[in-house]
């Protein structure tokens, strides 16, 4: 019996600190989708202020960087990198030390599937 009870106590252990270390995506849009029709969104205004304070920092993707896509510090860098941004964004697998919202995942997702203009 106290085998059992030791077993079962450790296994419930392993699980709660196996979930506890995991990213939390429960606000992840998988694959992506979302209604852009009642989101405005703006490179300047929104998305800009996004990738400079969660993506364009140090250790991340700042000036000379060469994680991942490189540098995410200008508008050109953004747009050439978008599709790998957009995928990385709506999966949740970015940023590395934090989460986006769901409402910032839609923001930038809904840009970049607008054409991502420079507006």
């Amino acid at each position: 019996m106290k085998k059992t009870t030791f077993l079962t106590l450790f296994i419930v252990l392993i699980v709660v600190l196996a979930n506890a270390c995991k990213k939390d995506n429960d606000d992840d849009q998988g694959s992506g989708t979302v209604d852009c029709g009642t989101i405005t969104t703006t490179y300047a205004a929104t998305v800009k202020p996004l990738i400079e304070t969660s993506c364009a920092k140090s250790d991340c993707h700042n000036t000379g960087s060469t994680n991942g896509v490189g540098a995410l510090t200008t508008y050109t860098q953004i747009f050439n990198a978008r599709a790998k941004i957009r995928t990385v964004v709506a999966n949740g697998s970015m940023p590395r030390d934090a989460s986006f919202s769901a409402a910032q995942k839609a923001t930038i997702t809904c840009w970049i599937d607008a054409g991502a203009p420079n507006n």
